[in-house]
Order: structure tokens, then C-alpha cells, then sequence
């Protein structure tokens, strides 16, 4: 069992930054992928970015492509996203997730509300 804890979002004006971490409970975190995900009012969740057990393998979402990052630190049982030049289309709630194999979550946070500003 993993429990997922979302942090650091909020209020950032466009072309502002956030970053984003999830802390992980359990002595597995190295296990997992860890991937983010977002959902804006009214429409479905949608991928983000992901991040390998190792850290050794990333992909994004075409949207945050140059201008986000993922990235996790296994020795504190965290994940990040780094994200830069935002638009106020990147606003929604942005979820962490966990799972053993590619593309396939077993865990979910909470959610951290992310809100862009024109």
C-alpha cells in the first residue's frame, strides 16, 4: 500500500512557476513509476508526464513538452514537477500517481489545485 500527499500548488500569473512535490509513504517508493496527472473543471483527466522507478526514463504530455519537468528524489520518497512558463489553460487539480507498470496506477493522491491567472 502507497500513500500519496500532493503539495505546492496555488495562485501564479502566466508565464509564472510552481513546483509541484508528492511525498510517498511506504519503503517501496523505489518500486514505482510515478506519474502526474491534471483534470480541469469540466473535463477529463488527462496525463501529464511520468517518470521511471529509476528516474532514468521520462515522458510528457505534448501540452507541457520545454516546459515542464518531472523528477524524484527515492531517498525521500518524493516526486516533482517542476513547471514553468504557465498558461492559464495549465490551470486544473494535479494528481500524483503510482504503479508498477508503464502507463498503469495503482495509487493515487489527493490532488493539488493548480490556478493560472491572465
Amino acid at each position: 500500500q502507497v500513500q500519496l500527499v500532493e503539495s505546492g500548488g496555488g495562485l501564479v500569473q502566466a508565464g509564472g512557476s510552481l513546483r509541484l512535490s508528492c511525498a510517498a509513504s511506504g519503503r517501496t517508493f523505489s518500486s514505482y513509476n510515478m506519474g502526474w496527472f491534471r483534470q480541469a473543471p469540466g473535463k477529463e483527466r488527462e496525463f501529464v508526464a511520468r517518470i521511471s522507478a529509476s528516474g532514468g526514463s521520462t515522458y510528457y504530455a505534448d501540452s507541457v513538452k520545454g516546459r515542464f519537468t518531472i523528477s524524484r528524489d527515492n531517498a525521500k520518497n518524493t516526486v516533482f514537477l517542476q513547471m514553468n512558463s504557465l498558461k492559464p489553460e495549465d490551470t486544473a487539480v494535479y494528481y500524483c500517481a503510482a504503479g508498477w507498470l508503464t502507463d498503469s496506477y495503482n495509487y493515487w493522491g489527493q490532488g493539488t489545485q493548480v490556478t493560472v491567472s491572465s
